[in-house]
C-alpha cells in the first residue's frame, strides 16, 4: 500500500468524527488545544530573542542587565524583554493545558471511534459471521481496543506534531533569513544562505531515512499481528484451563504457546534490526544537527559580524528551522506503526462492510404473520462450501413438542442456527411466527462478565428482573446454594459446574418465559433425575410452550410429543416420538 493509499484511508476513518454530533465539542477542543500550541511556538521564538540578550549580557559582563533577565525584565535591543521567571511559568501553564486538553479530546475521539466500530461489529451479527471465515480481520478484540486507541493518539499526535513543526518553520524561516549572511557561489550570490543550507540538510535526511526505514511498515504491521495471536492463545487456554488440566495437556499447550511466541520473537528480531539501522542514521543526523549550525555561522562570529547572542539565536533558529523539517526523520518510525494501525483498522471495517453485505445470503429466516414455524427447500452448508443437510419441507405448529435425533457431527445444532438466524451459508426459507417470543439454549451456556445476577437474568437486563422472581427461578432449577452469591462478580463461566451452568441456563428460561424453547443438549451435563425434574418444570411452568429438543437420551423422549432425525443428510420430519420407525435408539 503506498502512502498516498494510507492517508485516504485514514481520511475515512478521522473525517466522520470531525462531522458527527460530537463535532461541537471536538472542533473546540482541537481550536484551543491547536491556540496552546501556536502559543507554545510563538514562545520558542520569544525564547530564541531572549536567549540572544542573555548571552550578550554575560559577553558584556552587565551583571544588573543579566539578574533583570532573569527575574524581572529589561530593556535590550530586541525590545523590552520579560525574565525567564514570567516566560517559563506561562509556558509550564500553556504545555500542561495542551497536554490536558489533548488528552481530553483523545478519549472522545476514542469514544465515538469504539462505539461506532462495536455498532459495526455487532449489526446483523456480522461478529457472528466473521467468526466462522477466515480472512484478514483477524483478532476483532485488539482492533476495536489496542488498534482504536493508538489511531486516536498517534493521529493527534502526529497531526498536531506536523502543525506545530510548519508553525515553527514559518516562524524561525524569518528569524534565520534575517540572521543569515548572503554567500557567493560560482559568482552567484546567495542570501539567506543557511535557510537554503537547513532545507538541504533536512530534505537529504529524509530522502535517506525513507529508503532506510521503508521495511518498518510491513515489520509494525506484523508486529501487532503475531501479538494479538499470541494473546489470543493465552485468553484461550485460561479459559479452557480446566480441559488442559483433565487432560493433563499442559506440554501441548506450552508447546503451542512457545510456538506463538518464536512467531512474535522472530518478527521483533527483524524489528530490531530495521529499527537499528534507522536509530544509526537518525540518531547521527540528530547529533551532526546539534554543531552543523555553529559551523556554518561561525565565519561570521569569527569575523565580528555578529556577537555570541547573535551566534547562539542563529543556531538556535537554525535548529527550529532544521527540526520542523525533519519532521518526516523524527517520526518516521512512529509513522509506519500509525500507516500499520490505519491498515489494520481500515481491514476490519472492510471485512465488517462485506459481511453485513452479505447478510441476506445464505438460509433466509424471516418472521410471517402466521403461527407455524416452517422449512422450504432449505439447504444448509459448511462455511467451506460443502453440502451439510437437507430439509425440503418442515414444520412445527405452537404447543407442539419436538425431539431432534442424529448421529454427532449430522447437523442439528446448525440446523438451529439455520432456524435462530444467523447461519449464513446454505439456502432456502424458514419462517418464523413474527409473534413469537424465541430462546435458544446451546449445551454450553454464555455466560456473560459481570454478576451471577446478571447472568441469569440475560439477556434482560439485572434491573429488570424482580428479586422474588429471580430466587424462585433459582430454587427451582436447583441453584438455592448460589443465592447469596447473586451480586458477586466472578469469572462464572469457570466458577460454575457444566451442571450448574446448564441449569442456569434453564433458570433464565423461565424468567424470561419464552413462547419457543430450543434446547440443544441443554441438559446433557445433568443427571437423569435432574434432567426430568427440569423438563417437567418448563412444561408446568410455561403452558402452552413450543418445546423443540436437540437430545440422545432415550428419556427426553417422552416429553416430546414428535421427532425429527438427521440421517444421511437429510431431515426426516416424523409425527410420534414414540412410535416413529425413523428415530435414533
Amino acid at each position: 500500500m503506498t502512502w498516498r493509499a494510507t492517508l485516504r484511508d485514514a481520511a475515512t476513518l478521522v473525517l466522520p468524527f470531525w462531522r458527527s454530533p460530537e463535532k461541537g465539542k471536538a472542533w473546540t477542543l482541537l481550536l484551543v488545544v491547536v491556540g496552546l500550541n501556536l502559543a507554545l511556538v510563538a514562545m520558542s521564538v520569544l525564547l530564541s530573542f531572549w536567549n540572544r540578550e542573555f548571552f550578550n549580557s554575560l559577553e558584556a559582563r552587565d551583571a544588573e542587565r543579566f539578574t533583570a533577565l532573569l527575574f524581572t525584565w529589561a530593556e535590550t535591543d530586541s525590545g523590552t524583554m520579560p525574565g525567564f521567571a514570567w516566560i517559563a511559568a506561562i509556558y509550564i501553564f500553556v504545555a500542561v493545558y495542551a497536554l490536558y486538553l489533548r488528552q481530553a479530546l483523545q478519549i472522545r475521539w476514542r469514544r465515538w471511534l469504539t462505539e461506532g466500530m462495536l455498532d459495526h461489529w455487532l449489526a446483523e451479527r456480522a461478529h457472528y459471521r466473521l467468526s466462522l471465515e477466515a480472512g484478514e480481520a483477524d483478532n476483532p478484540d485488539q482492533r476495536v481496543s489496542e488498534d482504536a486507541k493508538l489511531f486516536v493518539d498517534m493521529t493527534l499526535t502526529l497531526g498536531l506534531g506536523l502543525m506545530r513543526s510548519v508553525v515553527t518553520l514559518l516562524s524561525f524561516l524569518f528569524v534565520l533569513w534575517s540572521l543569515s549572511d548572503s554567500v557567493t557561489v560560482l559568482g552567484v550570490t546567495i542570501p539567506g544562505y543557511l535557510v537554503w543550507v537547513a532545507i538541504l540538510y533536512a530534505g537529504l535526511g529524509t530522502w535517506l531515512a525513507h529508503l532506510i526505514g521503508r521495511p518498518l511498515a510491513r515489520l509494525n504491521f506484523r508486529q501487532q499481528r503475531v501479538e494479538a495471536d499470541f494473546r489470543y492463545a493465552l485468553v484461550r487456554f485460561r479459559d479452557g484451563s480446566e480441559g488442559i488440566a483433565l487432560h493433563r495437556g499442559e506440554a501441548e499447550e506450552r508447546a503451542g504457546l512457545m510456538g506463538r511466541f518464536a512467531a512474535v520473537m522472530q518478527n521483533w528480531w527483524d524489528l530490531m534490526v530495521a529499527t537499528k539501522r534507522l536509530t544509526f542514521f537518525t540518531a547521527g543526523y540528530t547529533q551532526v544537527a546539534i554543531v552543523f549550525p555553529f559551523v556554518v555561522a561561525a565565519p561570521a562570529f569569527f569575523a565580528g559580524r555578529i556577537p555570541l547572542g547573535g551566534l547562539t539565536q542563529t543556531a538556535s533558529a537554525f535548529n527550529e528551522v532544521q527540526g520542523a523539517l525533519s519532521w518526516i526523520v523524527d517520526n518516521y518510525a512512529a509513522l509506519t506503526e500509525w500507516r500499520a494501525t490505519v491498515t489494520r483498522l481500515t481491514g476490519f471495517r472492510q471485512a465488517l462492510e462485506e459481511a453485513r453485505a452479505r447478510a441476506g445470503e445464505g438460509v433466509k429466516a424471516t418472521a410471517t404473520p402466521g403461527d407455524t414455524l416452517r422449512l422450504d427447500g432449505v439447504s444448509i452448508a459448511l462455511p467451506d462450501g460443502r453440502a451439510l443437510l437437507r430439509a425440503d419441507h418442515a414444520e412445527i405448529r405452537p404447543g407442539e413438542r419436538v425431539l431432534v435425533t442424529g448421529p454427532s457431527g449430522s447437523g442439528k445444532s446448525t440446523l438451529f442456527r439455520a432456524i435462530a438466524g444467523i447461519w449464513p451459508f446454505g439456502s432456502g426459507r424458514v419462517e418464523v411466527p413474527e409473534a413469537a417470543r424465541a430462546m435458544f439454549l446451546p449445551q454450553r451456556p454464555y455466560l456473560p462478565l459481570g454478576t451471577l445476577r446478571r447472568a441469569v437474568c440475560y439477556p434482560s437486563a439485572p434491573d429488570s428482573c424482580s428479586e422474588m422472581v429471580i430466587r424462585e427461578a433459582m430454587e427451582l432449577a436447583g441453584l438455592a446454594h448460589l443465592l447469596p452469591r447473586l451480586d458477586e462478580e466472578d469469572a462464572w463461566g469457570a466458577r460454575l459446574s457444566g451442571g450448574e451452568q446448564q441449569r442456569l441456563a434453564l433458570a433464565r428460561a423461565l424468567l424470561n418465559r419464552p413462547d419457543w424453547l430450543f434446547l440443544d443438549e441443554a441438559t446433557a451435563s445433568l443427571d437423569p433425575t435432574m434432567e426430568r425434574r427440569l423438563y417437567e418444570l418448563l412444561l408446568e411452568r410455561l403452558p402452552g410452550l413450543t418445546l423443540v429438543s436437540i437430545a440422545h437420551r432415550p428419556g427426553v423422549a417422552e416429553f416430546h410429543t414428535r421427532r425429527w432425525e438427521v440421517r444421511d443428510g437429510r431431515l426426516y420430519a416424523g409425527t410420534d416420538s414414540s412410535t416413529d420407525s425413523t428415530a435414533a435408539p
